[in-house]
Parts: C-alpha cells; structure tokens; sequence
C-alpha cells in the first residue's frame, strides 16, 4: 500500500490557478521523477547512512541544478517560483535530496554566475549544470557559525598565486566535491571567494560521521593546508560578507518551498491513515483531537504556500529583501518540523518506522531549522528590520 497519494495534496486556496502552465508542468515532471528514483531509495539510504548513487547526475538530467541560470550556461533560465516549485518537489521525497540541489544551486553556480569571471562560468557552470561536476560551499566554521564575519580561514598573495589555510564545517557535498566555493579573509582582512578544486594539493574534505539528521546526504569538512590556489580562481566581481549573505539569501528562499515538500509528505501519509486506521470500532479520523491536528497542518501549509508565492513574486522582481526571506525560512521550517512531529503522533507506534516518512522528516528538519541561518538568528533579522536595532551582540 503507497503511502503517498499524490490525489491529496493539498491546494486549499487554490493556488495553482496562479501558476503558470509551465509551473505546473515542471512541478509534474519532479514530482513524477521523486516518485519514481527518491521514493523507493530513500528509506534504505537513510536507514544505512548512505547517499542516493548518482543523484547528482540524475538531478541534472531533470533540469533541477541550478534552473535560473541562463541557458548559455547549462541551466534552464527559469525563474524563481519554478525554482521553488522544484524545492519543494525534491523535499517531499527527503530534505538531503533538496540539500544536494540547493546547495549545488544556491551555493555554487549562484555565486560563480553572479560573481565569477566569464571564464570561470563557461568551466564550471555547464558541468555543474549536468551534476558531472558537483560542488561545496564554505563559509561556516569549526568555531564561527552565525558570526561569519570572526571567520579565521585566508590567503595570501604569493606572487603568481594565492595560498590558503583554514577549516569549514557541516559542509553539504564536502566528501564528494569537485569544487568547492570557499569565502575567506585576504591580506586587508576582507573576505572574498574562491574556487577550490578536488586536485588542489593540501585541501582535504573529511567526511562526517554519526549523524541522526539527514542522513542521506553527505557532510564533512573543508580543510586548506597551505593550498596554492590560482589567481584565476578568485571571484572578481564581490568583495565582503554580501557575497556569501546573497548565497545564503538563495538558499534561504528555496529551503523556504522546500520544507512545504516535507509538510506535504507527513500531512498526506496522516489523512490516508487517519481514514484507514480503526479504534474503538471507527477510522481514528472521525475524532475530534486527530480532525484539529489535520485541520491545524492544512492550515499552516496553505500560510506557508501563500507566503512563498508572494515571496517567489517579489524574487522575479528583484525586490525581495534579506529579512523577508528570514521571515519565510524562519515560518516555514518551524511549521513543516511541527508538523512532522505531530503527525506522527497520528500514527502511534507505526510513525516511528521506515515504512512511514515522519521521523526521517523530523530528523532532517532538525537541521534544515539551524542551517542558513539558527531558527533564533532569523527572528533576530526581522527584529532589526522592525526596529532598526542590531540585537545580535
């Protein structure tokens, strides 16, 4: 029995009418795709701590790395509600799958199209595009995480190249990266971003073990040991924190769909039960404390899916700001974790196994709350935006 019946996902305000028929054929065409190679895999990797094999390839083969980026680059020039949309598919099936995307995305070929010479979008962008080439971020650290600017990691001019010397952290893709966008302090001690290669001597990427959350994705460290890093490989075109910050801000944004995925998976898998469950000689969805959690999660869903269409608008305009998509990541995560939680309750003892997506999702969720961006530090944003006050030391 499938306990992803795609016939209840929920659309209670009617939001797909303001989608455009290329939306809604691109949210079938991932939907399909999660349905047929993340579904029956996912339980398994998750259960073993291990990845999807060839998930990177196969996300470029649906157009899911990096789809804003222009055509003449490998992406797909979509924009970012369809951006989101393909978030939000990639989720439903497990939080590490749209972690890969969104990082590969949001992280690396975001800043390499945005800050990167020509020459560096037209060797990277393309295979990053395909997944032939996947890539890392690093900006956190073993001691610096929602403070990037006390970051300790640099490089120093040598002349003919730069050399490099530091550590990154919690790194998505770090075990398994050809490249990795490395931001890092120079000389003056303002930061700028490099382009790290897998053959680098010196830079090594070990991987991270033990992990109860998100667990089928691959985490580890970014180490520098004196890597000589071409001058070629500097970005040119940012210099200071807004370059890793507008990183974070893509990022922000389709983690905020995307958990609308998780949401979607645990309300579905709950309403199905809650139907064919029986107690006391009836369908546990005929009482009143199941029918209030359900009504609850459809609530907080159809909030978060309004919430992200507008913020997906304001995105295509140019005219979303930091502490807007702080708000949505902040809203989103905490209704999706919540519902997760919740809705496993529903399902008593069942919800704690594989068979059922609710722990897996909880787990994941525990991170996607503290990753770009602490749940905490996303309140302290809008506080400042609110107030004009950095509340932050």
């Amino acid at each position: 029995m499938s306990y992803y019946p795609l016939n209840s996902i929920p659309d209670y305000y009617g939001i797909d009418s303001l989608l455009t028929e290329e939306h809604l054929l691109i949210r079938q065409s991932v939907r399909d795709w999660v349905e047929s190679f993340v579904m029956p895999k996912i339980d398994d990797a998750a259960q073993n701590h291990t990845d999807i094999p060839n998930l990177m390839k196969e996300l470029g083969k649906i157009g899911a790395l990096g789809p804003y980026i222009p055509e003449e680059y490998g992406g797909s020039g979509l924009d970012q509600i369809s951006y989101g949309i393909i978030m939000q598919e990639l989720e439903r099936g497990d939080s590490a799958v749209r972690s890969a995307a969104s990082v590969q995305s949001s992280l690396v070929m975001f800043p390499i199209n945005e800050y990167g010479s020509e020459e560096q979008k037209k060797k990277f962008l393309p295979q990053l595009a395909s997944g032939d080439m996947i890539g890392a971020f690093g900006l956190t650290e073993p001691n610096h995480g929602s403070d990037p600017s006390s970051m300790e990691t640099y490089f120093v001019d040598k002349g003919d190249h730069y050399l490099l010397n530091g550590a990154k952290m919690w790194i998505t893709n770090a075990p398994v990266c050809d490249i990795a966008v490395v931001w890092a302090k120079n000389e003056e001690g303002k930061v700028q971003g490099l382009i790290v290669e897998r053959a680098f001597e010196g830079f090594t990427t070990p991987t991270t073990h033990n992990k109860w959350s998100l667990r089928a994705s691959k985490t580890g460290e970014l180490v520098f040991d004196n890597v000589k890093i071409p001058k070629e490989n500097l970005l040119p075109k940012v210099t200071g924190l807004k370059g890793p910050l507008s990183c974070l801000n893509s990022a922000r944004y389709g983690i905020s769909w995307g958990v609308i995925g998780a949401a979607i998976d645990c309300y579905c898998t709950a309403v199905q039960y809650s139907k064919e469950r029986t107690q006391f000689g009836k369908p546990i969805g005929s009482f009143q404390l199941q029918q209030k959690k359900l009504a609850e999660f459809l609530t907080e869903i159809t909030k978060a899916q309004l919430l992200c269409l507008q913020l997906g608008n304001l995105k295509n305009a140019h005219k979303a700001t930091p502490a807007q998509i702080s708000m949505a990541k902040r809203n989103n995560v905490k209704m999706a974790i919540d519902i997760a939680r919740e809705s496993r309750q529903i399902l008593g003892g069942m919800g704690i196994m594989g068979e059922f997506p609710m722990m897996r999702h909880a787990a994941n969720l525990e991170s996607v709350i503290t990753y770009e961006g602490t749940h905490d530090i996303h309140l302290l944003i809008t506080g400042m935006d609110i107030t004009g006050i950095n509340a932050f030391g």
